[in-house]
């Protein structure tokens, strides 16, 4: 019956379309591997999302002038403390709707996570400058200033951002997880995780021309005025992260695999990587940065990483948070028995 069933036309259709992604409907929300270390750096794209993008609205509005970097930086920082509480909310938001019972971790973390490494690079490199009579090292009463808006009002924004999420119900995903995981069955020679580093190469691609110009405004003392520029290229960018996150986690899907959570973070958030790679290119390459004095090299691959970091967060917050909504959206158009 099975065979004369296959080899019906009309049955064979009926077949395809039960095949690919909708077969593993009982697995797609299974939790994923480190689900907290998930959250936390979702959470942290997020804070990060929302400062960029409404510093790029004040600039735009004139409210920041590129020829004052004191206030623009000022800027920045107020806005990256005050949206902590994004960071907190988003982080719980996701972890609670998984099904994590490590709460509180996930809080701390959230809390405690882009802002230490920021602080402990900016710490270190500012330390180098003391040490080398600059008069660039920053004093210890800014320091001092930092940590209060870290741990007197970042913090507990995010605590209590993280403890609204959590008062809330999760989300209900349109398919009920089987209790036995699927097995998955190797499907390429290629692994995944290539396909998802290659991947960053389309978002990177969008952001080039104005990496140029932003690296030239940061170590060649050449001002920045094109932020309406800049601003049009983020909202390409965020499109950008958004298809490459979706077509990859589709494709994962079709091959009947449900580890779609950390690909679909990963395919746009590698982008921040060549970032990276990149500006140690343009720090080897530029004539005018050949004779740069040590501390100043270093100066330049500790802002770097920490630029990459939260550009690597962001970028893979987008595209997470587009490939989540996809997913619950087509398996919430199919009816499943």
């Amino acid at each position: 019956l099975d065979f004369a069933r296959y080899n019906n036309p009309e049955d064979r259709e009926e077949l395809m379309e039960d095949s690919g992604w909708k077969l593993i409907h009982g697995d797609v929300f299974r939790s994923p591997p480190f689900p907290a270390v998930l959250a936390v750096l979702v959470g942290s794209g997020a804070q990060i999302f929302v400062m960029t993008m409404l510093t790029l609205c004040f600039a735009i509005m004139g409210f920041v002038s590129p020829a004052n970097r004191g206030g623009l930086l000022i800027a920045m920082l107020s806005l990256w403390v005050l949206s902590a509480f994004v960071c907190g909310f988003t982080a719980a938001r996701l972890y609670s709707n998984i099904g994590g019972l490590s709460k509180k971790s996930v809080t701390i973390g959230a809390s405690l996570f882009y802002s230490t490494i920021v602080f402990v690079v900016f710490f270190l490199l500012n330390l180098l400058l003391a040490i080398s009579k600059s008069s660039s090292s920053v004093s210890f009463f800014t320091l001092l200033i930092l940590v209060v808006l870290w741990f007197g009002i970042s913090i507990p924004l995010n605590i209590v951002g993280a403890f609204l999420a959590y008062k809330l119900q999760p989300v209900d995903f349109p398919c009920k997880t089987s209790n036995i995981p699927r097995e998955i069955q190797k499907y390429s020679p290629v692994s995944p995780r290539l396909f998802a580093f290659l991947s960053g190469i389309l978002p990177f691609g969008v952001i080039f021309i104005e990496l140029v110009f932003i690296l030239n405004s940061l170590w060649q003392n050449e001002f920045f005025y094109m932020f309406g520029f800049l601003f049009l290229v983020a909202i390409i960018l965020l499109i950008t992260c958004a298809e490459v996150s979706i077509v990859l986690t589709y494709l994962t899907l079709t091959k009947e695999d449900y580890n779609w959570w950390w690909r679909s973070f990963f395919g746009s958030a590698t982008s921040g990587l060549y970032v990276f790679i990149y500006s140690i290119i343009y720090l080897c390459t530029q004539p005018e940065l050949k004779g740069m004095h040590f501390v100043s090299s270093l100066l330049f691959v500790g802002y770097t990483f920490i630029i990459s970091l939260g550009f690597l967060m962001m970028t893979g917050f987008i595209g997470f948070f587009t490939s989540f909504w996809f997913v619950r959206k087509i398996y919430g158009s199919v009816h499943i028995d």
